[in-house]
């Protein structure tokens, strides 16, 4: 049998590594258009298991391969979470929401037309009010300019969307004709963006002024002016409900992709669509099973340090085996060292994984989550040569 040391996880071949993966970075502008509170910016999660790998490399917490994969896994999280930010039941409600806002805030204007505030505050709900409404067009116009793209089979994720004038710049100088509604399309959304980051630093802005307002003469304003004075409150009050259930919600989620990648994995395999590998795709990738070997085995090969087991080949007669080390004996994706007969998934660029954990992500992402090799490509390139 032939016995080949493991491939360094933590290394990436230009032969083999794809150098366009799927996973896109998403930049910071495509968060502006969040249908969520106005003033609240989604943090990136990628950028927070940057942080964490930094403040784990000093201490031995995760290795650097198990941080790679879950950096992988927060940009993926981050492009779902632009598709589902547009989804149509969620523009609904947020509409709706806005809208609810917009209709509470005239109707308490036009109740409380004989109270005299010592403080400006109509002028304060009249701005919250006009926040309210521009939020609400700039989301209907970013869903129906997603829906055009998706319905011209064009992708619509965040970093699709933020390249997408210097797409189109390139397509013309490549001599590729553009549409002129394509051209309009991407304006109207570049102007919708700029609307919609410009509204969210001023909603920041307008809420402090409120609160400076309200907080300045409480008391007389609750006397003479309680409808006006409790809106505000009431507004104020929703504003910081949805900062602290944000922030909150995006701790869980870093903490969730840290630590359960696999329950991450799982969430997304239940409720996305099949967009990544086929199951036929996945299978015809090779398969072995593990088996742990003790420190007197004597094993050919060039493996240093103490070895962690073999990994030997399924379904053939003549098997490969490989060589792995302890520290490679491990899953990068639920970070559980590999038990004495389990099967792993082998990758292409040479990577390996348990096959329950990479199955599910293969068919969110049809690629490596630690190098981000395609898959597909090797799948095509084996057909063809056949």
């Amino acid at each position: 049998m032939a016995s080949t040391r493991s491939p360094n996880r933590s290394s990436s071949s230009s032969d083999i590594v794809d150098t366009t993966p799927l996973l896109n970075n998403s930049s910071g502008s495509g968060d502006e258009t969040n249908p969520s509170r106005r003033f609240v910016q989604r943090q990136s999660l990628r950028q927070a298991a940057r942080f964490l790998r930094q403040a784990s490399s000093g201490h031995g917490m995760i290795r650097e391969p198990s941080m790679l994969v879950r950096e992988a896994a927060a940009e993926q999280l981050e492009e779902r979470q632009s598709d589902w930010a547009y989804s149509k039941p969620v523009v609904v409600l947020d509409i709706i929401w806005n809208f609810a806002f917009v209709v509470v805030a005239a109707t308490v204007l036009v109740l409380s037309r004989n109270e005299s505030p010592s403080m400006p505050l109509r002028l304060w709900i009249v701005g919250y009010a006009l926040q309210c409404v521009l939020h609400m067009i700039c989301v209907c116009v970013e869903y129906r300019r997603r829906r055009r793209r998706r319905r011209g089979g064009v992708p619509t994720s965040d970093s699709v969307e933020d390249s997408g004038n210097l797409s189109l710049e390139s397509r013309e100088a490549s001599g590729q004709h553009v549409a002129p509604a394509e051209h309009l399309d991407e304006e109207g959304a570049g102007v919708a963006k700029h609307l919609e980051s410009a509204n969210t630093m001023f909603s920041f802005i307008w809420w402090i002024i409120g609160f400076y307002w309200v907080s300045a003469d409480g008391q007389a304003l609750a006397r003479g002016s309680p409808q006006l004075y409790w809106l505000c409150i009431i507004f104020l009050g929703f504003d910081v409900f949805f900062v602290v259930f944000c922030v909150a919600l995006a701790c869980v989620i870093g903490i969730a992709v840290c630590c359960c990648l696999p329950c991450i994995i799982a969430l997304l395999y239940a409720v996305a669509d099949q967009e990544g590998a086929t199951k036929e795709d996945i299978e015809q990738l090779t398969k072995y099973k593990f088996r742990k070997i003790g420190d007197n085995e004597k094993l050919a090969g060039d493996v240093q340090g103490p070895h962690g087991g073999i990994m030997t080949e399924c379904s053939t007669d003549s098997p490969i085996e490989h060589v792995l080390s302890q520290e490679d004996a491990e899953c990068c994706i639920c970070l559980s060292t590999y038990d004495d007969g389990v099967e792993l998934r082998q990758l292409p660029c040479g990577h390996h994984f348990h096959c329950a954990c990479v199955d599910k992500w293969l068919y969110i992402n049809a690629t490596c989550p630690l190098c981000k090799y395609n898959i597909l490509k090797s799948s095509s390139h084996a057909q063809e040569e056949v």
